[in-house]
């Protein structure tokens, strides 16, 4: 499943790195802290890797 927008790709990649051991989990906030809580690695790695060209900024829900 791609990012929808790069906000969303960017708290992927956090919650990836996160995940990984990379950075700590006390320094996730917001999409990314629940991401990183309901996500496997692969589906993180699948947002995270999305290309970014023609991508909006933020999707409204």
């Amino acid at each position: 499943m791609p990012a929808k927008s790069h906000s969303q790709q960017k708290a992927a990649g956090a919650a990836l790195a996160a995940k990984r051991g990379d950075m700590p989990k006390s320094k996730l906030k917001g999409a990314s802290k629940s991401m990183e809580k309901s996500m496997t690695e692969t589906e993180l790695d699948e947002l995270a890797s999305t290309k970014r060209k023609g991508m909006p900024e933020h999707v409204k829900h």
